[in-house]
């Protein structure tokens, strides 16, 4: 087909196309060519069906007492207390194991939760901050945390209680260093640092630290 007998062109008197009729016989081949493409767009085959290991039933020993729930292999322990036994003391901040926002103690050891799967967790006694007070009372450095100030924001107060529980587990009567290494772990936006390395030391002047 020549192009003078294309309707959408217009030709000049001297047997050139206009300017008007190259524009609108591009559109109407644009108006084609879209049509080609969604055509085989609707023809493409579904995604296939992501596949991958289901859910499967885990018991978490949390504060004393047994937890039962289904998880995928996948889910940390940090989503698992979130998501699935709506403990939301543990903070989800960077995810990533270095804010130390969520942390618990597993085992005896101070551990990131968005750090382990929890299904390795089963077997392993839990402490999470839920499980600290006693109704109104709080815990030895909870307490201390309120009467040194150490709190701003609080977002990542429960990670510096757990983490600062489980130094005095195991050393009842740390130094200031002891403290500050021990809390090293934990990022404060706030900057609350001095006040709740001094509230450390003071749980631990009230014995609190070992025994709850």
């Amino acid at each position: 087909m020549s192009i003078s007998k294309d309707p959408g062109l217009e030709k000049k008197p001297n047997g050139r196309v206009s300017r008007r009729g190259f524009i609108r016989g591009m559109g109407v081949s644009g108006a084609v060519g879209a049509g080609i493409l969604e055509t085989h767009a609707e023809a493409e085959p579904p995604p296939a069906a992501v596949a991958g290991p289901g859910e499967v039933p885990i018991t978490l020993q949390i504060n004393g007492k047994p937890h039962k729930l289904t998880v995928e292999p996948r889910v940390t322990l940090l989503d698992a207390l979130r998501d699935r036994l709506d403990m939301t003391g543990a903070k989800k901040v960077c995810d990533r194991g270095t804010c130390g926002a969520c942390t618990v103690i597993l085992g005896g050891k101070v551990v990131y939760a968005c750090c382990v799967l929890a299904i390795d967790a089963q077997g392993k006694p839990i402490q999470t901050i839920e499980g600290l007070s006693a109704g109104d009372r709080l815990h030895p450095v909870e307490a201390a945390i309120v009467a040194n100030d150490a709190q701003q924001c609080g977002f990542c107060t429960p990670g510096f209680v757990m983490a600062a529980k489980g130094l005095l587990d195991r050393n009842p009567s740390p130094t200031y260093d002891q403290v500050k290494a021990a809390l090293s772990g934990n990022l404060c936006r706030c900057g609350t640092y001095v006040g709740l390395r001094k509230a450390v030391l003071e749980a631990a002047k009230m014995k609190g630290g070992s025994n709850a």
